[in-house]
């Protein structure tokens, strides 16, 4: 402890407390300038900002059905009415699986072996509709069991895990779907099926279509936007 004389007569200690006191009043004004400049006073702000959070799946229908080869089946009755607080839910885009296996058959007399031929891959496309936003994308068996995905997303997903130079608004823009994955869906599955070739004369092959099955899924991104404030910022 120090005297009252001892500090009157120390200019060590007068220099020591004076530094001391200043810290104590600068520093919080420091550091409320680093994060006002960081943080930004409004969503207008421009600052460095990272995108994070979480992206989940919510079903919205599946099934199986038997699609005949060259047609197109359709299921048009799809709506995000159908799924609980859907309203709540930030829907950035819609994925549909699909799975399909090889049910080729052999007719007419057909010796086990070589005799008998092989199966020749089918193709099946899967298309789905939300209003502007649509893909499609093919897959086949040729390895069965099989499958592929089909994807439509209205949001930017570059966005996501990375640090920005941009304001809070501008980010929300690109990554808040603001209710656009509300509403109906549609999903065509068209089968173009092919029979292989058998090499005995007595032994015939036929496809005439496959059973696909369906899963069809909403992406929903629950996000996170959070200042990025650089250790430099608070030495």
């Amino acid at each position: 402890m120090w005297t009252i004389e001892e500090f009157k007569r120390d200019t060590e200690k007068q220099i020591l407390v004076a530094g001391i006191v200043f810290f104590l009043i600068a520093f919080p004004y420091y550091f409320d300038a680093v994060s006002d400049r960081a943080l930004g006073t409004s969503s207008d702000v421009t600052g460095l900002y990272e995108v994070g959070g979480d992206t989940r799946l919510v079903e919205l229908d599946s099934g199986m059905e038997y699609v005949a080869s060259g047609e197109t089946w359709t299921i048009d009755d799809l709506s995000t009415d159908s799924v609980d607080g859907a309203s709540d839910m930030n829907i950035v885009g819609v994925l549909v699986t699909l799975s399909y296996g090889e049910d080729e058959t052999t007719t007419g007399f057909c010796a086990p072996g070589p005799g008998q031929g092989q199966d020749a891959a089918d193709t099946i496309s899967g298309t789905v509709i939300h209003g502007p936003h649509n893909a499609s994308a093919s897959g086949n068996n040729a390895e069965s069991p099989a499958s592929h995905t089909v994807e439509s997303i209205w949001y930017n997903d570059s966005m996501v895990g990375e640090v920005v130079l941009s304001s809070i608004s501008e980010i929300e823009e690109q990554i808040d779907s603001n209710g656009a994955g509300l509403g109906a869906y549609s999903l065509d599955i068209t089968v173009d099926a092919e029979a292989g070739d058998a090499l005995g004369p007595t032994c015939q092959r036929e496809d005439n279509g496959e059973e696909v099955s369906y899963k069809v899924e909403l992406i929903v991104y629950d996000y996170v936007i959070v200042p990025f404030i650089e250790l430099d910022d608070i030495e």
